[in-house]
């Protein structure tokens, strides 16, 4: 599987759109998104690694994705609808953000066919990156997960926590412990 296909949004804007971005810097474990906020912001990551994740009735987290540089993150159903979020976005390590507020991207969008063609193929994007994972883990079992994501982006594996790797690809960390001691 493909980075785009595994990240998410690998889309390099035109540089015009992205000047409309503010700047972020986020610490390592920084919290941009609690789950009960609603999400007001969409990220370009240009440095780092960011997370979003949900944390079930037993307390368990839920990696949904993990973003590395020149991609797009935010919590897509609370942005879009303009609704509180389940989802939590963290900061894995210390990351460089560009950032831009959901009103101003809607005024834009609005205003002009480049951000309009611009926000459509995000929307594209997120939702072939949702249906891919969806596939994956209701046809693919663990070692194929792991395979697929191996062969498609072995920088996430090096550079993401076991704990957060697991949870990503929907099973136990003793799981991925041991499938990548077979590799």
């Amino acid at each position: 599987m493909s980075h785009k296909q595994h990240l998410g949004l690998e889309m390099r804007p035109p540089h015009e759109i992205l000047k409309r971005f503010y700047s972020l810097s986020a610490a390592k474990n920084v919290v941009l998104l609690r789950s009960g906020d609603q999400c007001d912001k969409l990220y370009y990551l240009l440095s780092g690694c960011v997370r979003t994740y949900f944390i079930d009735e037993q307390g368990v987290e839920k990696t949904s994705s993990v973003t590395l540089p020149n991609n797009f993150v935010t919590a897509w159903s609370s942005f879009v609808a303009q609704s509180v979020s389940l989802e939590f976005i963290e900061a894995l390590e210390n990351s460089e953000l560009l950032v831009i507020d959901y009103q101003e991207l809607h005024r834009l969008k609005e205003s002009d066919n480049q951000w309009r063609e611009f926000y459509l193929k995000l929307l594209e994007a997120a939702v072939l990156t949702q249906s891919r994972k969806i596939e994956a883990l209701m046809t693919l079992n663990a070692q194929q997960r792991y395979s697929k994501l191996l062969n498609g982006n072995p920088k996430l594996i090096q550079n993401v926590s076991n704990r957060v790797l697991a949870s990503f690809l929907d099973m136990r960390e003793e799981t991925l412990s041991r499938l990548k001691s077979r590799k």
